[in-house]
């Protein structure tokens, strides 16, 4: 069955993501607070307020989380990432294998060493560690955390949710200056969402009427018994493009007809969960819309512990975000082989999927379609997952993220503070924003606009005006992130001279007029 909605989107063709230096910082050790011990500046979440304070964590909660060690040399794998990224630079194109990178900037044996036995000595069970030492897993009960690293843990609300997280800086031993940040032992993992707007419920069919192709149908030439419409918009919504409506409207049909379809190039599609009829549906979904029986591999990253998921999105809604992302990088790259890397749960796991497809090299392009809900997140969250972006651009790899799907992220509150996404926000990623677009009878775009979608309802047989605010394509100015060198000059100065601004591109991602899905669901 076909669903309309947003899509997610993979450019080919682009050798390397363009990058700038981060204005972001890491975090890492301060002061010492005693006991041979130094604090990691930044690792208590903001949302972490004592009037948002519930009461203690339960201290035999199971925990897993990782410890993430810095790269030698500074700043050095960020010089190099942006040398290689930058066409007028000498070193342009002159990308790293994943071990010549290991051995110029990972930590060292050493560090993975002296880090994994103070972890055990603590009680902790020690487990994965990636191929580029960048972090140490490990698990344990929340009351060996509080000792370990010198806090206690309560339980705050935020955002409707009731998560845990220390309530003071996390501490390790002097010793361990190596240590980058500390991740899992809050739950701000929690608020990561996916970027669908629409999550399919049990056996969802497309509204009807809706039309085959843009202004099919309206206003004019179809009547809803008992209902009077506004007077505009006069179209009512594709029943979902596919195919060569999206190859038409893009201009790309010729291409792929000429064998410009993406063969030799490998995408990286990342979600959480995976869908146990993933392949079968691609599969159908191709041969239903003239596309080629794609080249599907699907994986999930090793060395992933499976924590409960009770506080996250059910697996069924990353399911059509999932199958979304996989039948919109085959309508339009056919010819590209996909890997699907799967992480075990909506948290943390997410990073460690996006390390493994860089750090073995998996694909050419990586996408990926989701994200905070703005940039308040504890500093600790946010270097890591920029040192793996960064390993991306050295070794030539283009990492995408969605831009969003609400807006600003004010969702029309007054005073609310206009944000990006992260990771979308980071310069070392390709942020794709949301688009409406009309496409012909003819497969040729008709038009195409900034998304943004209103709601009128109809009550006592008249329309709520204005319309309110439902969602629309993630954007805005970074409050994290320095301007990149990429945006001087081409970001018009209205809108920021000194910081990164979001979205890069942009392409389909209006549910109204978007994408057909196929996915397999119970009636």
């Amino acid at each position: 069955m076909s669903l309309p909605t947003r899509t997610a989107v993979a450019v080919l063709g682009v050798a390397a993501v363009s990058c700038a230096l981060v204005g972001a910082t890491a975090s890492s050790a301060v002061a010492a607070p005693g006991n041979g011990k130094s604090a990691l500046a930044g690792s208590v979440p903001s949302w972490a307020q004592a009037a948002h304070k519930v009461g203690a964590s339960d201290k035999n909660t199971q925990v897993d989380f990782r410890v993430y060690i810095n790269n030698r040399g500074g700043e050095a794998a960020a010089q190099l990432a942006t040398a290689v990224s930058t066409p007028s630079n000498a070193q342009y194109g002159k990308f790293l294998t994943p071990a010549q990178y290991r051995a110029r900037f990972a930590p060292t044996r050493a560090d993975v060493d002296s880090v994994s036995a103070w972890l055990r000595s603590q009680g902790f069970k020690v487990g994965y560690v990636p191929d580029n030492h960048k972090y140490v897993e490990a698990a344990g009960s929340v009351a060996q955390a509080s000792t370990a690293f010198g806090t206690s843990f309560s339980d705050y609300t935020v955002q409707g949710k009731t998560l845990r997280s220390n309530d003071t800086q996390l501490a390790v031993p002097n010793s361990l200056s190596a240590v980058q940040s500390v991740i899992g032992l809050d739950e701000s993992a929690a608020l990561l969402q996916h970027h669908a707007t629409y999550q399919p419920p049990t056996g969802t069919r497309p509204g009807q009427p809706c039309s085959a192709y843009w202004a099919e149908k309206t206003i004019s030439n179809t009547t809803v018994p008992g209902v009077t419409f506004p007077s505009s918009p006069t179209a009512f919504a594709p029943c979902g493009y596919a195919g060569t409506q999206l190859q038409g409207a893009y201009g790309v049909a010729g291409a792929i007809a000429a064998g410009n379809d993406g063969r030799g190039v490998t995408v990286a599609v990342i979600d959480a969960f995976a869908s146990p009829t993933a392949a079968k549906d691609l599969a159908t979904y191709s041969a239903a819309h003239g596309l080629p029986a794609p080249k599907l591999t699907e994986r999930v990253a090793p060395g992933i512990y499976n924590h409960p998921t009770t506080r996250r999105f059910d697996p069924s809604g990353w399911a059509g975000e999932e199958q979304l992302d996989l039948e919109a990088v085959h309508t339009m790259a056919p010819g590209a082989d996909i890997v699907y890397v799967g992480a075990p749960n909506n948290g943390q796991p997410l990073d460690a999927a996006l390390n493994e497809v860089v750090d073995k090299r998996l694909a050419d392009i990586v996408t990926n379609s989701y994200g905070w809900a703005g940039e308040a997140l504890p500093p600790g969250y946010i270097k890591p997952q920029v040192d793996i972006q960064i390993q991306a651009a050295a070794e030539g790899i283009s990492v995408f993220y969605s831009s969003g799907d609400a807006g600003d992220e004010t969702n029309g509150v007054a005073g609310a503070t206009p944000s990006p996404d992260f990771p979308a926000s980071s310069p070392w990623v390709t942020a794709v924003g949301g688009t409406s677009m009309g496409v012909s009878r003819d497969n040729t775009r008709l038009f195409e606009v900034g998304w943004e979608t209103g709601r009128s309802a109809l009550v006592n047989g008249a329309w709520t005006m204005p319309p309110t605010y439902q969602y629309g394509g993630g954007g805005g100015t970074s409050r994290l992130f320095a301007q990149p060198p990429y945006q001087k000059g081409v970001v018009p100065a209205s809108i920021s001279t000194t910081q990164r601004v979001v979205p890069d591109v942009a392409a389909l991602g209006d549910p109204s007029t978007g994408m057909a899905v196929g996915q397999t669901q119970t009636f």
